[in-house]
């Protein structure tokens, strides 16, 4: 029994690993890309409403 619990906290730590990896690697990036757009883009309209 204790093998099995050994070998559920490493498949759910290794889980939570690859998940961090993939948020920090594609979907962080992703957002951070997307918030620099919306923030030009709303700049820009901004912009031309003035002149």
């Amino acid at each position: 029994m204790s093998t099995f619990g050994i070998v559920l906290f490493l498949l759910i730590g290794g889980m939570a690993f690859w998940m961090l990896l993939f948020l920090m690697g594609f979907i962080l990036p992703y957002w951070i890309t997307l918030g620099i757009f919306e923030h030009l883009r709303t700049k820009r309209v901004l912009d031309d409403e003035e002149k």
